[in-house]
């Protein structure tokens, strides 16, 4: 097999790539969604320089075959890399998938990387036995951690956002819950983006070890005008503390008209020092609210959190979000 990085100018080598990865992680999971391919040749495509993107294909006599991502933090936690690789359905079995992965780990070991993550979507009743697993312990990787994922159907009912709205309100007294879309006011995103970098070190990750994520507010509004410029709607709910500064976020991501009608669940997170009042209940249900009352057109929310998050996992059961598989995350070190 040749095995080279993909030029990502090239609508029609990563559009292969994009569709080879979809064909791979689809399979047995038909009815659950993926990306369309304007959100994620949008982020393949992003410069972020505070992070380095590798993208490899696989070539066996001239056909696209497997591909494989790597994902290098370069403002912090420098000692990792997510790593992720995919066989083409029909070309599985002939080794194909541990060469790939082979090629993108010492792309990662190269660069310094001591601890490479990666995950897989499994069946619950097959977290122990199923092949992707068996490939990953294979490959030298042990279980770090596993998240939930969970679909929310939408519409959901007017009286029950408004119950939980209640609810929270009882404890937050003095906070403000202010929605904005594809945007939000620079006076905020000081305070949002070390809220944001706290996530990694809070959130349950297993056997991970992360610092604080390095989120400037240019790099912030960076990564949001990329989102948007892709045709993604992002809606951002924050809880304002009496002192001016985010204390609370949840964002919803709503894809491109067209694209698919799964909205994505990314961060819902509450800072450290303001937790107890039910804040974090609180920015996902005025989120929910909006998002289902601008775009009636969308079907569910998506969303995953680990297991031992007993916090999230709460308000995502009250809210009705029903269990539909795992991520089971994966550790190396290297």
């Amino acid at each position: 097999m040749d095995i080279s990085p993909v030029d990502l100018s090239s609508d029609l080598e990563l559009r292969a790539s994009y569709d080879l990865e979809r064909r791979a992680t689809m399979v047995g999971r038909e009815d659950y969604p993926h990306y369309s391919w304007p959100e994620m040749s949008a982020m393949w495509r992003h410069d972020d320089p505070a992070e380095r993107k590798v993208l490899l294909a696989g070539y066996d006599d001239g056909r696209m075959v497997a591909g494989a991502v790597a994902y290098l933090p370069l403002a912090d936690n420098t000692h990792m890399a997510w790593v992720g690789v995919c066989v083409d359905p029909d070309e599985q079995h002939r080794g194909l998938g541990r060469e790939m992965l082979d090629h993108i780990e010492g792309v990662a070991t190269d660069a310094g990387r001591t601890s490479l993550l990666s995950e897989a979507k499994l069946p619950f009743d097959e977290i122990t036995t199923h092949r992707s697993r068996r490939f990953a312990e294979d490959a030298g990787y042990t279980l770090s951690n596993v998240e939930i994922v969970r679909h929310l159907p939408l519409p959901v009912a007017e009286a029950d956002l408004a119950t939980w709205e209640k609810q929270a309100a009882e404890r937050h007294d003095g906070y403000r819950i202010k929605t904005y879309l594809n945007q939000v006011p620079d006076e905020l995103v000081p305070s949002l983006c070390v809220l944001l970098g706290q996530l990694v070190v809070d959130a349950p990750t297993g056997e991970a070890e992360w610092e604080e994520e390095k989120i400037t507010p240019e790099r912030f509004r960076d990564n949001l005008s990329s989102l948007v410029a892709a045709g993604r709607r992002m809606y951002e709910t924050v809880a304002i503390a009496p002192d001016g500064t985010v204390a609370a976020q949840s964002t919803l991501a709503v894809p491109p008209d067209g694209a698919r009608t799964d909205v994505s669940q990314w961060g819902t997170f509450v800072h450290r020092e303001h937790r107890g009042h039910r804040l974090g209940l609180a920015v996902k249900v005025a989120n929910l609210r909006a998002v289902q009352s601008a775009h009636p057109e969308m079907t569910r929310v998506v969303t995953q959190n680990a297991e031992t998050n007993d916090y999230m996992v709460s308000i995502n059961e009250l809210m009705g979000f029903d269990p539909v598989e795992a991520s089971v995350e994966f550790i190396k070190r290297a």
